[in-house]
């Protein structure tokens, strides 16, 4: 896993009736299906990709 700071995210929105582009960067978060949970490397793009998203995931944990 990554060594220096992440985060944990869970899908808590459907995809379905959403853009493609929201629906895209939900399977490069790896999520694609309701309560599925993930840890992630804190980066720029990855918090951009939330942002872009915020409304499907929310954070779990950030560490």
């Amino acid at each position: 896993m990554a060594k220096g700071k992440t985060v944990t995210v869970r899908q808590t929105g459907s995809p379905l009736r959403r853009p493609k582009d929201q629906r895209a960067t939900l399977v490069g978060l790896g999520l694609n299906k309701m309560q599925r949970v993930r840890t992630l490397e804190d980066t720029p793009s990855v918090r951009g990709m939330i942002a872009k998203v915020n409304h499907l995931v929310t954070i779990v944990e950030e560490k």
